[in-house]
């Protein structure tokens, strides 16, 4: 037990990366009813942003105290662009059709996603070495934090105090709470509900960039697959959390993260199970876990209800 608090730890980060990439999930959902599967790959694109700011615009050497804020900053532009641009081309003629078409064309897109970076970076037909903080690891006390996982540290924290300033205290938030309840009132009152859809898929295509550095820097390296599982984790996330909520998504991604880490670390302990311990077992207990919810409390652990609309 004395590992506990250190894999406490490491859940709380996984999981705060998932609930970041989650979050996109769930804004798109609670306002236009529709699970976009290529949001895994507008996180993966935004990894890929990050690192061509760091090969192909800063000089050699550059330190990542200079580096990171732009590659941040060209990671967020790159998926951006992404998530805005399958927006309008690829779901809003699609808008009125029956749920099932845009499903299958978000698939479709995150197919299209991957192999246009697998094609874009020759190398990403295995990982490629994504650049690292220096200096650490850090302890406190018992629990000891790798370099990599201070960026997310920092940054998970200030993007969901970011978000909830957003959410309740600015026009274009409480534009899309508004929306997200009702979006035909919400037109009749004056809103742009084109535009609040745009700033959906923005705003969750940026927390998902903010996952990507972050995943870039805890692994050390990226690939052009890397959205894809993650991207199902993150989905996971956003059920477990209550689809449409949120908040309850970075709840569902930390419970999920916690709930992998644990499986992973004790599983193996238990008299006969010790081959279900091993890492390769931890997404099989992430979707044990969904399941479980989705049987007790359907919809999800904050009880987020979203109304089925003609």
């Amino acid at each position: 037990m004395n590992e506990l608090p250190q894999q406490l730890v490491n859940g709380l980060l996984l999981g705060s990366m998932y609930g970041l990439v989650a979050i996109g999930y769930t804004m798109v959902y609670g306002i236009v009813q529709l699970i976009n599967f290529a949001h895994g790959e507008i996180f993966m694109t935004g990894a890929f942003g990050a690192l061509t700011i760091y090969l192909y615009v800063l000089p050699d050497g550059t330190s990542m105290v200079i580096a990171l804020p732009l590659m941040l900053i060209g990671a967020i532009v790159v998926a951006v662009v992404v998530a805005v641009g399958a927006e309008r081309f690829a779901y809003r003629p699609l808008r009125s059709a029956p749920r099932l078409a845009p499903l299958i064309t978000a698939i479709g897109l995150s197919l299209a996603l991957q192999q246009a970076v697998w094609a874009w970076y020759p190398k990403a037909k295995s990982s490629i070495t994504f650049p690292q903080i220096d200096g650490g690891p850090f302890h406190i006390g018992s629990v000891t934090i790798q370099t990599g996982d201070i960026f997310l540290v920092v940054a998970a924290p200030i993007s969901m105090a970011v978000l909830a300033y957003f959410a309740m205290k600015t026009r274009t938030g409480r534009g899309m709470q508004a929306t997200a309840q009702d979006p035909d009132t919400a037109k009749l009152m004056g809103i742009n509900t084109d535009r609040i859809i745009v700033m959906a898929f923005a705003l969750g295509a940026t927390f998902a960039a903010i996952g990507g550095v972050a995943y870039g820097l805890k692994y050390g390296e990226v690939n052009f697959k890397m959205g894809f599982l993650l991207g199902l984790k993150a989905f996971t996330a956003a059920v477990l959390g209550g689809i449409g909520n949120i908040y309850g998504a970075m709840i569902g991604g930390i419970v999920l993260g916690v709930a992998e880490t644990l499986a992973s670390a004790y599983i193996s302990n238990i008299p006969g199970m010790e081959q279900f311990g091993s890492q390769s077992w931890a997404d099989v207990w992430a979707f044990v876990l969904l399941i479980l919810v989705l049987l007790l409390r359907p919809q999800g652990l904050l009880g987020e209800r979203v109304a089925d609309r003609a």
